[in-house]
């Protein structure tokens, strides 16, 4: 779900050089650095841009914040927490609530927003807000029982565990869901007593700004919700701030590991919710019609864009035929096109550097023995990718081993359920899967078998905020939502009673 790898930004509106920025906090040097830091502090600032997927037109330019913005941002986040977290559970909710409301009153606004800056379907979007709005309903009805204190039985008198919040909470956040991304991380953390400052991807700050508003026009104080202006490479320095207690990102792999050696640098805590390659396990009792309308909408949600996408369908043998002739036919009755038209069913990638690195993952693998069982592979100069299916794929393939963030259905035919269960484990990620099959005791037993943090039989898989988000290997560690994603980012202190 992924930290974009690459950024685009504008030096100087005199001088509009353009470069491309690698989201490398490590290997940036500390002259690099304290060249960053000189710039941010001149007059003139580099400017974030955000562009329209659809139409590649330039939508707005964002200052950066200059080091002494940034600062001052910094301070200001850490003031309000102490204040916050002062509030009772009753007062945070009644705020919470609001904010509920006040989304569902402006979700076509935001909507298209969501789709302006990043090219989601426009009811997508839509659907994206209403979610944040339940989880702001939920946390504020929940977040009381979640933390309330344990008794514990010991030689004392009388032992508690309690909850308490911890601080400043650093959100690294993506652009493929730039609200609920953000919420999904805020509201626990911020109902549990912390303060955020966010880092949006920055092709969405459109979207970070709005959130930031909404937090105020619901009457949140000023610094419990700060979404800051930065280019990736100065997230180090935020997270070596004293002020910063802790660290939630949502990205790729590759941003994940560089974060986590920063946070880890700094004793830090950190929840990770990296990539994944989500099998999709179709056994041969399955009910192909409604599994098969699933295999293409749990593939295609967010154009393919998602971390919890189905991305490697395995189908057993005696089916695998059917599956693939249905599939096809699917795909050959979507729209693809405008977003902002509601009856676009695949709107477009939401950068051509992101479609290319899709279209040379495809091709990679097709040279080396894969075959194009639909679609094409024409060079455009759009964003648009329309759906491709793969199929005989081989360890070293890309295809295989790496996650394709698009619209990309990559087949795998087995003849049993331990070789599903083989192909399916093989792999560096363990985000989600699915199960699909009648016989419900068998999904049970072989989801055991299955190495990721989320299994659902008989549904594709989702976040609900009321059960754990995350996973296993490389798509992370930690959790979002539910009771364990609120109790992320707290102190969990014994208090002993003689």
């Amino acid at each position: 779900m992924g930290l974009q790898d690459k950024n685009v930004r504008t030096i100087n509106k005199k001088n509009p050089v353009k470069c491309r920025i690698f989201f490398c906090l490590k290997i940036i040097t500390n002259t690099d650095r304290n060249k960053h830091f000189d710039c941010l502090n001149s007059t003139s600032k580099y400017m974030l841009q955000s562009i329209n997927p659809y139409t590649q037109l330039l939508l707005k330019q964002y200052p950066e914040n200059t080091l002494e913005e940034l600062d001052k941002k910094i301070t200001k986040t850490e003031r309000a927490f102490y204040s916050w977290k002062e509030k009772s559970f009753a007062e945070r909710a009644v705020l919470f609530q609001r904010l509920s409301e006040f989304l569902s009153a402006r979700k076509e606004e935001y909507a298209t927003l969501i789709t302006l800056e990043m090219g989601k379907p426009f009811l997508e979007a839509i659907a994206e807000i209403e979610k944040c709005a339940e989880s702001c309903i939920y946390y504020a009805d929940k977040a009381e029982f979640l933390l309330q204190a344990v008794t514990i039985e010991s030689k004392a008198s009388e032992a508690h565990q309690v909850y308490e919040p911890i601080g400043v909470v650093f959100a690294i956040m993506p652009w493929n869901f730039p609200f609920w991304q953000v919420f999904r991380c805020a509201v626990p953390a911020m109902m549990a007593g912390n303060t955020i400052l966010l880092k949006p991807s920055p092709n969405v700050t459109g979207c970070s700004l709005a959130i930031e508003e909404a937090f105020k026009n619901a009457g949140f104080a000023e610094g419990s919700f700060t979404s800051i202006q930065i280019q990736d490479e100065m997230s180090s320095y935020i997270i070596e701030k004293k002020e910063t207690k802790a660290v939630s990102l949502t990205g790729s792999e590759r941003a994940g590991k560089i974060v986590a050696s920063e946070a880890g640098k700094n004793l830090k805590k950190i929840v990770l919710e990296l990539g994944g390659s989500d099998p999709f396990i179709v056994l041969d009792d399955a009910d192909l019609n409604s599994t098969v309308a699933c295999a293409i909408k749990g593939r295609l949600q967010n154009t393919g864009q998602s971390c919890i996408a189905a991305k490697r369908f395995i189908i057993m043998e005696s089916i695998a035929k059917r599956f693939q002739e249905e599939l096809i036919n699917g795909l050959m009755l979507l729209k693809v096109g405008d977003p902002m038209d509601p009856t676009t069913n695949l709107g477009p990638l939401v950068r051509k550097d992101l479609k290319d690195r899709l279209l040379s993952q495809v091709k990679k693998s097709l040279s080396l023995g894969a075959t194009l069982e639909y679609g094409a592979l024409g060079e455009t100069s759009d964003n648009f990718f329309h759906p491709v299916v793969l199929k005989n794929l081989k360890p070293g393939m890309p295809a295989y081993e790496e996650e394709l963030f698009g619209p990309v259905f990559s087949i795998f035919v087995v003849k049993d359920e331990a070789e599903a269960v083989k192909i399916a484990n093989d792999s560096k990620f363990g985000l989600g899967a699915s199960i699909w099959t009648k016989d419900t005791a068998r999904a049970k037993q072989l989801a055991s078998k299955i190495e990721t943090g989320m299994v659902f039989i008989n549904d594709i898989v989702r976040s609900d905020v009321r059960l754990p988000f995350g996973g296993t290997k490389l798509s992370g560690y930690g959790r979002e939502l539910a009771e364990v994603g609120i109790k992320e980012f707290v102190n969990i202190k014994t208090v002993y009673i003689k």
